[in-house]
């Protein structure tokens, strides 16, 4: 009984412990379905919207640049449409999966030599890593127990597997791959990248069409590369265009809104004009997953090509005193005492305007006999001018009152000054009582040495000691400074110089400045001087760019113009018109006068030349002989000048006389040059034909 009995009870308890088990069971379903429930139904929609989450961000793609043209239409600087290959990263690229995209593309694009000789070795090591399970066969047992003792730093670690890749290993990695690589790890998320834009060929280009579905973020496109249609003519003022963001200007860029890989100007007009030539960026709307891979895009705003520029720039004219200079040159280097010879320049400008019409200088490789653009060494390179600053002297003497209209006769002799050797004009003989016109005619130092003695206060005794204020060469450098010498001209490149001045300590060099043979000026310089003189004593900007005009909309010529270019007058020289007009004078008579140091070359001239030769000592020396420059300052026509000159041939010939007067016969064949232009031009050009025509006319030559 008492065994049936403890039976029957052991039985009730286990159906309590059943029911309890069951109900436990029903409670926590009863939760999970609440759960359940309030997870779709009142936090359904935020879950769902957070699966489906997606990023919208705004990508600019660049434009191509504008183009450049001379002053009468003919293109300078233009683009060519090129096939390319891009790649373009998703928001949160992975190094493995760029691998195998690059590994993909390999076998099917060859990269240019360029490209395969950016990769590093250290690029070569990280790839192998890469390749190879984070490079872990490297490490030791130790070495990793180290790192999860936090013994070993993350870079450490990284460290020591590089320094254990062995020179085979990195022979193993593919140099085209890791070009291809390279430029896909540094491309900018969202941001189409350029993988290959020069030599890809027609079977490059459809393999990687046919194969864009097994290549995610590679693509085909057209792209553009910058070309010049007269090579060596202007090329380093035109300037260079960068194939991504240099290196030192990254972050003034950035600021401004540029991806890492947009080109940029590097150089000159290219880098001057960057705001105009670059273009308006498209505008594309991305659109990503949570993982950051694009799923959608749309084209917000259309971009449009840079403006156009175009220069003052009188090609034909350019590319003919180019010619010029080339000829002379050559003949040149061929004569003997011209060893120092090298180099040889030419500025025309508008002396009323500014605006350049040649900007020409060229650069002779002894070695190899070529002859090389140099046209940048008209603002980048100074020399002693010589004679030719000598207008400049004489009107100081003026403004200081040394000399003046009604008493300007000085004796030109020969110089005995205590401690210093003679100085003398250039002549055999001294020219005896002159006045300002016959020393600007015949060039004489001496009368220049007397202005300079006069504003430094001093007294010429024969034989005896000559006390100058040598501080008073600033004076002189001040009125310099009035027609552009020995400052910047404002062309606006920041590698323009203004020259070299020196502090003398000597009487004798406050006496060479007056003569240009102390403080040396860039032809530049010299350019602006004359135009100053020429049109009656304003120091005009000189202006390379003439108009800025919009991209044109088809093949028929340029397009609206945007903005013209004005004329700006930097100063006016603070000196009386009289005395302009008698240094004027003097000028005319260097180029007809009897006896002027120009006549020669330019008295019969029909377009009425005014100018001024120089010959000065150079810093130059050759087996112990000083080398001479060579200067000529001219303008024409005399009474209403629309051309201003200057020619520079620095270290000529060295030894006594020159052997070939090239200042003056570059200086006598330009002119003649630009007179002959200007007269064909003026005849009727025959019906139909087209700026397109005509520049096709100019490239023929």
């Amino acid at each position: 009984m008492k065994q049936r009995h403890a039976k029957k009870k052991k039985k009730n308890f286990l159906f309590v412990r059943i029911n309890i088990l069951f109900l436990a069971v029903f409670l926590l379903f009863s939760l999970l379905i609440l759960r359940l429930g309030v997870v779709q139904i009142v936090e359904g929609e935020e879950f769902k919207k957070q699966v489906e989450r997606t990023d919208e961000t705004s990508v600019n793609y660049s434009a191509p640049r504008g183009e450049i043209y001379d002053r009468n239409g003919v293109k300078l600087v233009y683009n060519v449409p090129q096939k390319a290959i891009t790649y373009t990263p998703p928001k949160n690229p992975q190094p493995k999966d760029l691998l195998e995209t690059a590994q993909k593309l390999s076998k099917l694009i060859k990269m240019n030599d360029k490209d395969i000789k950016a990769v590093t070795e250290r690029d070569l090591k990280d790839l192998w890593i890469l390749m190879h399970n984070n490079g872990e066969e490297k490490i030791t047992e130790e070495e990793r127990q180290k790192y999860k003792n936090e013994e070993i730093s993350d870079e450490e670690l990284y460290q020591l597997k590089l320094e254990r890749i062995t020179d085979e290993e990195i022979k193993s990695v593919d140099k085209n791959m890791a070009s291809i690589y390279r430029k896909m790890y540094q491309a900018v998320a969202l941001t189409p990248t350029i993988i290959k834009n020069q030599n890809v060929t027609d079977q490059e280009y459809a393999l990687v069409s046919e194969n864009l579905s097994d290549l995610p973020g590679v693509d085909i496109t057209t792209d553009w590369e910058r070309k010049k249609t007269f090579d060596g003519t202007l090329s380093s003022i035109l300037g260079n265009v960068s194939e991504g963001l240099p290196e030192e200007k990254v972050q003034y860029y950035t600021s401004k809104g540029y991806s890492l890989n947009e080109r940029v100007g590097k150089s000159y007009l290219e880098e001057l004009y960057e705001d105009v030539l670059q273009g308006e960026k498209t505008r594309v709307r991305t659109v990503t997953d949570k993982e950051g891979n694009v799923i959608d895009s749309k084209i917000l705003y259309d971009g449009k090509s840079g403006k156009d520029l175009v220069l003052t720039i009188d090609i034909e004219l350019q590319r003919e005193v180019e010619k010029i200079i080339e000829e002379e040159l050559t003949h040149m280097v061929k004569l003997p005492r011209t060893q120092t010879l090298d180099r040889a320049f030419v500025v025309l400008m508008n002396p009323k305007t500014g605006e350049i019409l040649s900007l020409a200088g060229k650069q002779y490789d002894r070695s190899s006999g070529e002859i090389k653009d140099f046209a940048r060494g008209t603002f980048q390179t100074a020399y002693e001018p010589g004679s030719a600053v000598k207008g400049a002297t004489v009107l100081t003497g003026y403004q200081t009152g040394v000399i003046s209209l009604g008493n300007n006769v000085l004796t030109d002799e020969v110089l005995y000054i205590k401690d210093t050797p003679p100085k003398s004009s250039w002549t055999s003989r001294p020219m005896g009582p002159i006045n300002d016109l016959t020393a600007l005619k015949r060039s004489s130092n001496v009368y220049m040495f007397k202005i300079a003695i006069a504003i430094g206060g001093g007294k010429y005794v024969p034989h005896g000691p000559l006390p100058l204020k040598l501080k008073k060469i600033n004076t002189m450098r001040y009125y310099f400074n009035q027609f552009g010498l020995g400052v910047k001209t404002g062309i606006g490149f920041d590698s323009e110089i203004s020259g070299l001045k020196s502090m003398p300590t000597e009487p004798g060099k406050m006496l060479d400045f007056a003569i240009g043979q102390f403080d040396t000026y860039t032809p530049l310089q010299m350019a602006q001087y004359v135009s100053t003189i020429a049109n009656g004593g304003y120091r005009v900007k000189p202006q390379l760019v003439k108009e800025i005009r919009e991209p044109k909309i088809n093949e028929d010529g340029l397009g609206p113009i945007i903005e013209s270019v004005q004329p700006e007058i930097l100063n006016k020289i603070d000196m009386k018109d009289e005395w302009i007009k008698r240094v004027q004078e003097g000028f005319w008579l260097v180029m007809h006068g009897s006896g002027g140091t120009a006549t020669a070359y330019f008295n019969n001239k029909p377009y009425n030349p005014a100018g001024k030769t120089g010959t000065a000592q150079s810093s130059v020396f050759y087996n112990g002989h000083q080398a001479w420059n060579l200067t000529l300052v001219a303008y024409a026509p005399f009474d209403d000048p629309e051309i201003a000159m200057a020619v520079m041939v620095p270290w000529a010939y060295y030894g006594n006389n020159t052997p070939y007067p090239i200042n003056n016969i570059i200086g006598s064949r330009v002119l003649d040059k630009y007179f002959e232009l200007k007269e064909k031009r003026s005849q009727k050009a025959p019906d139909g034909e087209s700026r397109e025509e005509t520049a096709q006319t100019v490239e023929n030559r």
